[in-house]
């Protein structure tokens, strides 16, 4: 017989490995995207780009912030490449702005899901494991906050998991709100610049 303890952790588990599974069919379905809009030539021509965009003026940019809100909060769709889309197709400008605004609105939303739902929701989204190997940091509020700006702050950092964990110490809102709005478009800026021109170099590549 399962006791309610065990119960809870198998949920957990089950909802990492939806959620795993559901990251890797979203993966394989953006895959497919790329190659389709690349053999259109949207990635290539600037003329066939603004024709596809110019009934999406304004459903586009909404539903992309939506896209980028909801992989913050339920990470089915890797961060990396859904930043790269937004620059794609939005150019550097209103991709970097789109890209954050979803992903700013998302880091708040993880923080009060957390705080409110505490550590039981999170571990539907990551492992104990990997929850209790940043704990560690947040013994010491003070140094917790100075460790949250500075991995917020880094390009390669868990930001996702540490948003979460932010929720489940004293941190105070604003803190945490400018925190997110002063550090993250640095970040997003590194990514968005470093996918486009590793793209147009694999796409050069490819066309070679």
């Amino acid at each position: 017989m399962i006791d309610g303890d065990e119960s809870v952790h198998l949920s957990e588990e089950k909802s990492r490995k939806l959620i795993n599974y559901a990251t890797i069919v979203s993966s394989i379905i953006i895959v497919l995207l790329v190659i389709y809009w690349y053999r259109l030539g949207i990635f290539t021509d600037q003329d066939k780009m603004r024709a596809y965009l110019a009934n999406k003026k304004i459903i586009g940019p909404v539903v992309f912030v939506l896209i980028q809100i909801v992989q913050v909060v339920i990470p089915i769709i890797p961060g990396g490449i859904s930043l790269l889309g937004g620059v794609v197709f939005f150019g550097p400008i209103w991709g970097f702005i789109y890209n954050y605004i979803g992903i700013c609105i998302g880091s708040l939303i993880n923080f009060f899901l957390a705080r409110y739902y505490g550590r039981s929701f999170i571990l539907h989204i990551v492992s104990e494991e990997t929850l209790n190997k940043y704990m560690k940091w947040a013994k010491n509020q003070k140094r917790f906050n100075w460790f949250f700006a500075l991995c917020i702050l880094a390009p390669a950092a868990p930001d996702d998991v540490l948003c979460l964990l932010a929720g489940l110490t004293e941190m105070k809102f604003w803190t945490y709100f400018w925190i997110i709005i002063l550090c993250k478009p640095w970040t997003i800026a590194a990514y968005s610049l470093g996918l486009v021109y590793g793209a147009r170099w694999l796409l050069k590549l490819i066309g070679k």
